[in-house]
């Protein structure tokens, strides 16, 4: 009987130890994917919802990248950016000097900003914040696209139709209004030079 209430006992303390990680459990939010023009910079948005009141000083932010190609499975991450109470950048590597931080920890923004992307920097970042006790919980991941040129989109192919129609009107108008005060102008010029030109009937 009393192995019975023990592992009623202990089945309750499970219970309960897991529904306790639930409500610790931090949420992180970022975008699933992001595009970005070879040299230009990006920003990696990273939010997230705690449990616990959010303390400039517990809180800790740690981004991590991913190749191309690389799957989960593979436990090799490259380090990108580093920030508790202060930044801690990269000081060696790929993303020497291509990273700042752009969050605010006090407003549940962990983002960074990637400095003249390269096509190297293809791949999975993967966003973690910890904001103790709440340090369990989903990470963040944002796949990123280097591209070469920005593709344009439909709705930009027409917006640009749309002005270029709206231009050449405009550009029809002022020919036609620069036509006609011509015009105008060139016929009170005749009409002077009738009125110099006219004598008066009898008079030499």
């Amino acid at each position: 009987m009393c192995g019975i209430k023990l592992l009623f006992l202990s089945a309750i303390g499970v219970l309960f130890t897991l529904g306790l990680d639930q409500v610790t459990a931090i949420e992180v939010s970022t975008p699933s994917e992001v595009t970005a023009v070879n040299g230009t910079d990006v920003k990696l948005k990273c939010s997230f919802k705690s449990t616990q009141p959010v303390s400039e000083n517990l809180v800790a932010v740690n981004w991590m990248f991913r190749p191309l190609g690389q799957t989960s499975s593979q436990p090799k991450e490259i380090s990108v950016f580093y920030y508790q109470q202060k930044s801690y950048p990269p000081t060696d590597g790929m993303f020497k000097d291509h990273v700042t931080w752009s969050g605010n920890v006090m407003k549940n923004d962990a983002s960074i900003t990637l400095l003249d992307v390269q096509f190297t920097f293809n791949g999975t970042y993967r966003c973690q914040v910890q904001n103790p006790p709440d340090v369990h919980g989903y990470t963040g991941e944002i796949s990123l696209q280097v591209v070469q040129s920005v593709k344009l989109s439909e709705l930009g192919i027409l917006a640009a139709a749309v002005g270029g129609a709206i231009l050449l009107v405009l550009v029809i108008l002022a020919i036609f209004l620069c036509v006609r005060y011509c015009r105008a102008k060139h016929e009170d010029m005749g009409i002077e030079l009738d009125k110099n030109n006219w004598k008066q009937p009898g008079v030499l």
